[in-house]
């Protein structure tokens, strides 16, 4: 069967991600405030767990020139449309800094460092996991199926990789569902401390459908809520936010407060 596929651009075309058309998972704001939360001007390496076609990984790629990124995909068709992003044209530069690791997130030990997710390597791991309950409406689209079904302890899992592979002093991040807020918590535990959670709200008034969480490696500092960012800053308008479109839009990071 022949897979549609489209190439899409972002940060105003500053790269470009092919992506299933049609079927199948499609980045968007998500992966684009993820990014943002890697506000780091040094040289670093980036893993971008559960990657996709590299939505994440190249938006921090694409707005500091000195990050390296990692994109691991468990997917093999979803992996696949990462390396096809790598090869485009328009991602020549982005391509000398990041590479696709086509294993999974869960494995541990051995095994993990085998697959190539070796211990003490990286300056900052992401991830944007997959967010709907088991108990919610399954979709028959495999690929869609597989990015956004949640499993049994998925944060346990895929926290405890990030510890892992984070150097001392290494930052995670990660969104996700305000409901998983106790989960992700509970997973960071001794791993992460000094969370800093910012509750992602649509417009003044309305409930929270995403959260922001950063955390440093060994850190023992107390967790902040820190002030909720509105998407859209006038009830009237689908405009978003100045700061939340010059996130989205690669032209600024969201830094953490300490």
């Amino acid at each position: 069967m022949t897979v549609q596929e489209s190439v899409d651009a972002f940060h105003r075309g500053r790269f470009h991600l092919v992506q299933p058309a049609g079927h199948g998972h499609r980045a968007g704001m998500d992966a684009m405030l993820l990014a943002s939360l890697v506000a780091d001007n040094r040289v670093v390496r980036v893993a971008d767990l559960g990657a996709g076609a590299g939505a994440a990984g190249l938006a921090v790629a694409s707005r500091l020139p000195k990050a390296s990124v990692v994109l691991v995909e468990r997917s093999p068709d979803m992996a696949g449309f990462a390396r096809k992003s790598l090869a485009l044209q328009d991602n020549a530069e982005l391509a000398t800094r990041a590479e696709v690791l086509e294993t999974d997130v869960t494995l541990t030990g051995h095994a993990r460092v085998a697959a190539g997710l070796v211990d003490n390597t990286f300056h900052h791991v992401i991830m944007n996991p997959p967010f709907n309950d088991p108990g919610d409406r399954r979709t028959p689209d495999v690929l869609k199926a597989e990015a956004h079904a949640m499993t049994e302890n998925l944060f346990e899992s895929w926290i405890r990789t990030a510890a892992a592979i984070a150097m001392s002093g290494g930052q995670l991040s990660l969104i996700a569902r305000p409901q998983s807020i106790a989960e992700i918590i509970a997973a960071c535990g001794r791993r992460f401390g000094g969370l800093e959670i910012t509750a992602i709200h649509p417009r003044e008034g309305e409930n929270a459908t995403r959260i922001l969480v950063t955390g440093v490696k060994g850190s023992r500092a107390r967790l902040q809520m820190r002030a909720p960012l509105l998407m859209h800053d006038r009830p009237d308008s689908h405009a978003f936010a100045p700061l939340v479109d010059s996130l989205n839009n690669g032209r600024a990071g969201y830094s953490r407060l300490r």
